[in-house]
């Protein structure tokens, strides 16, 4: 206590709160004083008001002195001292009261250890004075002490009016409250006498003394009561003040020094302490805002201001950042009785978010409107490549026709030149214009596939495979396509997904965006092909109605070359349209890529710049299996028989030439022109071998049905299918339906004769063992545990045989028509023997067998009716079709003796 009263600015401080302290010295004083003088005088500042000088005081002794009750606490309301008077009148010690909070040395609470009501108005006085930095008085309390007495502690109703004034550091913040407290218990005791004997005292002499003493207590008493309403008012209007929905404060005189402001106002600027500052003092960031301006002028000229919308900055963080507030705000003058302004007092509203909602709203309006634009140029874009689908799709159907027409045409030209070759083998002239004429069909069977290709009607034989080997593996072909003159560049991404596609069709397609891409250049610049992985998302898919989201591998093809124009992008993909100079090209190219890519579940995309060259991109479905191993095509000899084939064909010339080419190779030949014929050659009861049908023919009866009734009326019957355009009636999603056979037109001789007996050794196969299990004795079954085999064969009668087979030498044995089938039986099952056929439906067995080999440990026999050929698993038998029992049994024990 004492170092706090000794000459310091809180001594200060405290000096000017309490009333009735001397020795005062002002500014003006001062500057009245000699000059040697001045600087004598010790200089002490307050943070509120003007600077003070004092000298020669002692604080300590005027403290103690002073009759008035004075408590000093922090602003934490912990009693740090008190003078002499204050410990009389509440009969405490210093030491019993230091240290402790207010509310804690002078308890005031309700049985639940609350502050009741006195307590609670005490509370508020005190925070009021601390949060307004103005002195705050509370004219009437009820607070009982506890009062030391010879029989004990004692509890006194005691009745107080209190005054609490805050005292500031010198940097203006409150760091001290002083309590200045009168003891009006005597009051309100003969308050409540004066009640009691009211009636008498108004009926005595008023001119006694004991009549005028009571005319005294009387005016305390209603001064007392009026003071108590005053309070009781000012409570409820600093209440509203504080509780206001809108910020308030007001700023008084010139400097707008802060006298009060309610919460609403410190959470708009974000801080407390600028209460008695000058606003350019407390919100120094408002500087260059126009804020001190607008209020100079109207305290200057008297007339309020009105803002809507109004921007302000604050710094509500303590840093250098600036939050941005926007506010409805009436910044009005006080004007005095004598015309004066005293201030100015600001009412509002933060209207941050209704602004920050107006803003968004035209944002959103403006993203609306930008949205409907992107939509409208987003459907009419779907509109117009719905359009050029139809048309493509449109072209596709003309285009497969002409070539199913066409591969006819080829099929008589190029059988009749085949026949004739036996008669001209002597003449050496006649031999070259024969085979420059089969080149020309040869030539016209390529076309023809570009059509069907572009149709989606070509029949793929998809194997699963990795982009960037096969580009490594056409490296020598395409630069012999290109020529020295084309530098070419191969980029080829780590980790590249594998796609099931048909391997020659999709090195035909690289070859020919290759070619195209080389015209592009005039035979000069540089190409890149470039793979990747790339997944193409909805939002992709949304703008390119044809594609699937999903992941995929993207093969581009990139030229140096002039670029394409709008319209010739628009047009590239039709067949028989081009660019280049009549001769130049068919127009068939990028057509065929199409075809294909779109056969195989993929999408095709242009990008082009006039000038700088042009990039053509494929993208092929990713798949998760593991990539086949690629197999040299079977060139076994072509050789004829002498079974009966029955040929159904619509087209008479393409008939008899077909019939021709059989009788050639020596079998015997039944004709029919539609499938209700077929059916009445095969109904006669002429035992037929093979039925050779076209896949498309007029009539009510499909070639499929035609087939299946033929297998009904003479099951031993085989059946080839033909033609150049397939309609999907044996193709679906692009593949062969498993066990369908099919010789595609226009064909060779060679080809047929192939087809044929790879045909009937299937049926051959199945008969053998057939007669083989019905001339063996009753069932013996070989000693010891026995191998399981897989087999693997797309011929639902052959699979049957042979499983019959392996039954009867007692192995237990598992039969599949598909590859896929196959995998997922090994994947529930264990197997020691794989028995593939070579040539499966939609792969091979060859492929298959890699494919087991890399996953499991057995051991595989291939089995066909081609001779023994090399083949990547060197370990593998070749059994020969067709075989008997007593070949696969020799053959399965020789395996049991090879150790694994």
């Amino acid at each position: 206590m004492k170092r706090l009263l000794n000459f310091s600015p809180k001594s200060l401080g405290l000096c000017r709160a309490t009333s009735g302290f001397g020795g005062y010295i002002t500014r003006a004083t001062i500057s009245r004083l000699p000059l040697e003088l001045r600087g004598r005088v010790p200089v002490l500042a307050s943070a509120r008001g003007p600077l003070l000088f004092m000298h020669g005081v002692n604080f300590q002794a005027l403290f103690n002195a002073s009759p008035n009750a004075y408590l000093l606490m922090n602003r934490q309301f912990v009693i740090v001292g008190a003078n002499q008077t204050y410990l009389r009148v509440t009969g405490r010690t210093l030491e019993g009261l230091v240290g402790l909070r207010i509310f804690d040395a002078f308890p005031s609470r309700d049985a639940a250890g609350q502050l009741d009501a006195n307590g609670l108005a005490l509370q508020d006085s005190l925070r009021r004075a601390v949060d307004l930095r103005k002195r705050d008085e509370l004219p009437y309390i009820h607070y009982a002490i506890a009062r030391s007495t010879d029989a004990g502690d004692v509890i006194e109703d005691r009745y107080w009016s209190a005054t609490h004034t805050p005292l500031f550091d010198t940097e203006g913040e409150v760091e001290y409250l002083l309590q200045h407290t009168e003891d009006i218990t005597e009051i309100q005791v003969m308050r409540k006498e004066l009640r009691a004997t009211r009636m008498d005292q108004e009926d005595a002499d008023t001119t006694t003394p004991g009549s005028v003493e009571s005319r005294v207590l009387r005016r305390a008493m209603v001064v007392q009561e009026a003071n108590q309403v005053l309070q009781a008012e000012a409570s409820h209007l600093r209440r509203l003040f504080e509780e206001a929905p809108g910020f308030m404060c007001f700023l008084q005189g010139p400097n707008h020094v802060y006298q009060i402001a309610n919460a609403a106002y410190f959470k708009l600027i974000g801080r407390h302490d600028v209460l008695g500052k000058p606003i350019r003092m407390a919100l120094p960031d408002l500087a260059g805002q126009g804020m001190f301006e607008m209020l100079d002028k109207a305290f200057a000229d008297g007339k309020a201001f009105v803002g809507i919308d109004l921007p302000v900055q604050f710094n509500r963080t303590g840093d250098d950042h600036l939050t941005q507030r926007y506010v409805d705000v009436v910044c009005q003058p006080v004007i005095e009785p004598d015309g004066s302004v005293s201030g100015i007092f600001i009412q509002g509203s933060d209207v941050t978010q209704r602004k920050l909602a107006q803003e968004e709203l035209v944002r959103h309006r403006e993203h609306l409107e930008l949205l409907v634009e992107e939509r409208t140029a987003e459907l009419e874009a779907s509109e117009a490549q719905r359009r050029q689908a139809l048309k493509m799709e449109a072209v596709g159907r003309l285009t497969g026709g002409i070539a199913h027409d066409f591969n006819n045409v080829l099929q008589v030209i190029g059988g009749n030149l085949q026949l004739l070759r036996q008669f001209v083998d002597t003449d050496d002239r006649a031999s070259r214009r024969l085979a420059s004429a089969m080149s020309g069909v040869e030539r016209g069977a390529k076309l023809a596939s570009q059509l069907l290709s572009f149709a989606r009607k070509q029949p793929l034989e998809p194997v699963v495979l990795n982009a960037g080997v096969l580009l490594n593996s056409m490296d020598d072909i395409l630069r012999r396509a290109l020529g020295e003159t084309i530098e070419l560049e191969t980029v080829i991404a780590g980790g590249l997904w594998n796609v099931h596609v048909d391997r020659n069709q999709l090195e035909n397609a690289l070859l020919n965006l290759a070619i195209n891409a080389r015209d592009a250049m005039d035979g000069d610049g540089r190409i890149t092909l470039e793979t990747n992985n790339a997944s193409l998302d909805d939002a992709y898919a949304a703008v390119h109605e044809e594609v699937t989201p999903g992941q995929y591998v993207m093969i581009a093809v990139s030229d140096t070359g002039s670029g394409m124009t709008e319209d010739v992008m628009a047009r590239a993909f039709e067949p028989f349209f081009t660019t280049k100079p009549d001769g130049k090209g068919s127009g068939l190219g990028l057509s065929m890529v199409y075809g294909f890519v779109k056969q195989s579940g993929g999408h095709l995309k242009i990008y082009s710049e006039i000038g700088h060259g042009s990039t053509i991109k494929m993208y092929l479905p990713r798949v998760h299996a593991v990539e086949e191993v690629s197999r040299p095509a079977f060139e076994g000899a072509a050789t004829g028989g002498t079974e009966t084939v029955l040929v159904v064909e619509d087209d008479p010339a393409v008939r008899a030439t077909a019939v021709d080419l059989l009788v050639e190779l020596g079998y015997h030949v039944l004709k029919a022109h539609d499938a209700q014929s077929a059916l009445a050659v095969i109904d006669s009861g002429v035992p037929i071998d093979v039925l050779f049908t076209d896949v498309v023919m007029p009539g009510p009866i499909r070639s499929p049905e035609l087939a299946r009734r033929a297998k009904q009326m003479q099951p031993r019957i085989e059946v080839l299918f033909t033609s150049g355009y397939t309609e999907n009636a044996i193709v679906h999603g692009g593949r062969l339906d498993p066990g369908v056979a099919l010789l595609g037109k226009p064909y060779r001789r060679d080809d047929l004769a192939r087809k044929l007996r790879h045909v009937l050794a299937g049926r051959e196969h199945v008969e053998q063992a057939q007669v083989a299990l019905n001339n063996m004795p009753a069932v013996q079954r070989l000693p010891g545990t026995p191998a399981r085999v897989l087999v693997v064969e797309d011929n639902a009668d052959a699979l049957a045989a042979t499983l019959e087979i392996l039954d009867y030498l007692g192995y237990p044995a598992e039969g599949a028509a598909t590859a896929d089938a196959a995998m997922d039986l090994l994947a529930a099952q264990r197997f020691d023997v794989l028995l593939a056929d070579v040539e499966l439906a939609g792969t091979s067995g060859v492929d298959l067998a890699v494919r087991v080999r890399q996953q499991y440990d057995l051991q595989v026999v291939f089995a066909s009716g081609y001779p023994a050929r090399e083949t990547p698993i060197a370990d593998a038998p070749w059994l020969q079709k067709p075989f008997t029992i007593d070949d696969m049994s020799a053959l399965l024990i020789r395996l049991s003796a090879v150790p694994r």
